[in-house]
């Protein structure tokens, strides 16, 4: 394996030192900042993964999201974010097994577009997502209710991020909505507005936001936070009623992590700078940035930037890591956008034990870890999915 560069990223004092302890009270509340990379795995179960894949032939398929360690992608047949790799599994039939280098909402979209014959297999059950976790389908339940008792869900259409669980997914499709991911948005939107007057947009608030103010040039007046945690979301019906865009309260830990000071600092220590960030990054740093894109629109960015040009990236450390590296050759310098390290601690469960535990067992017949998701939840799931790929 390549051992990867450091970048310009020093763990804070206030950093995790252990995952779920401690946070950085500067950041937004519930984002925290799990200190230093993981250390390597041994490099004696490359061996062992090489093995246990050759053995396994074209049985498995192995997806490996962008975010994930290098170790982990060494091994990828294909790499992308969470829709790109679940339609690339969907285009493997043959592949008996499916596993998906990612976290819990990927793997069950996977699920929900490959065959029944096909197996997906998520390596640690613990990789989850803080961001999907933030919207159980009790607490969207009762938000509908909510905006029925207002007069307003009837003209409501839900629109759900791509990082949602399958059951949120199938509650959007359920009540006449659509999918997104972070490059479709605005046509989510569009879309979604020639159905209804209204959105309740689902569950990063910041997507939502960035999309109706940037892209489609609405005020923040016309969007308001619904928070579950408090009666009717925290909101008047009143404030509902005026609302164009309902934004639940969600966000990525990671994304949520950037500020406007980060900008600011790196602009001060790299002269000419070109600042690229995520659109689940927090509006006034996307209003701060020079570009906002997807993980595939940052990848192309630098792909297509001159020699010479200096980037300072707001996603997950791993990919820019990996960026850094892979573009250092062509003279383009990539720095993390922030100074403290900050990675995403539940894609960094996947690492080279859990895989290759996973591909041995495998290979010895044993299924383990199987990700399934129920066939009526699949239904409506996959109706908001297919509404989404109809998306002009």
């Amino acid at each position: 394996m390549t051992t990867a560069q450091p970048l310009d990223v020093q763990p804070t004092p206030l950093a995790l030192l252990l995952l779920g302890r401690e946070a950085d009270p500067k950041s937004e509340r519930g984002v925290e900042c799990p200190g230093d990379l993981p250390s390597p795995s041994d490099p004696n179960l490359v061996a062992r993964a090489r093995a246990a894949k050759e053995k396994l032939g074209d049985k498995v398929f192995i997806l490996g999201h962008h975010y994930q360690r290098d170790e982990v992608i060494e091994f990828a047949d294909v790499t992308g974010d969470s829709f790109k790799l679940a339609k690339d599994a969907a285009a493997k039939p043959e592949a008996e097994y499916i596993v998906f280098c990612g976290v819990h909402f990927m793997a069950e979209s996977a699920d929900i577009l490959t065959s029944d014959d096909q197996k997906v297999v998520l390596p640690d059950l613990a990789a989850g997502c803080s961001m999907a976790d933030m919207a159980t389908a009790e607490q969207v339940a009762e938000c509908w209710d909510v905006l029925t008792d207002a007069g307003i869900a009837d003209v409501t259409v839900p629109v759900s991020y791509m990082n949602s669980s399958a059951d949120i997914k199938a509650f959007t499709g359920k009540h006449g909505g659509t999918i997104c991911t972070s490059s479709n948005a605005k046509k989510a939107l569009d879309w979604a507005f020639e159905q209804g007057e209204k959105i309740l947009f689902l569950p990063d608030q910041h997507l939502g936001r960035n999309t109706a103010v940037r892209d489609m040039g609405m005020s923040l007046d016309d969007c308001v936070l619904y928070n579950p945690h408090k009666p009717n979301g925290g909101l008047t019906v009143e404030q509902l009623r005026d609302a164009k865009m309902i934004l639940w309260r969600g966000h990525c830990s990671v994304h949520g992590r950037f500020s406007v000071d980060s900008v600011n600092d790196v602009r001060a220590r790299i002269p000419g700078v070109n600042v690229l960030v995520h659109p689940e990054c927090k509006h006034e740093v996307v209003a701060a940035a020079d570009y906002v894109g997807s993980t595939e629109y940052i990848i192309k960015a630098l792909e297509a930037a001159p020699a010479g040009s200096k980037w300072a990236i707001g996603t997950e450390l791993n990919l820019v890591r990996r960026l850094a590296n892979r573009f250092a050759a062509e003279d383009k310098e990539v720095v993390f956008l922030d100074k403290t390290v900050c990675f995403c601690s539940t894609m960094n469960r996947i690492d080279l034990p859990h895989l290759v535990w996973t591909l041995e067992s495998l290979a010895e017949g044993n299924l383990v870890n199987q990700i399934r998701v129920d066939k009526e939840t699949e239904s409506f799931a996959k109706l908001a999915l297919e509404r989404m790929l109809a998306l002009p």
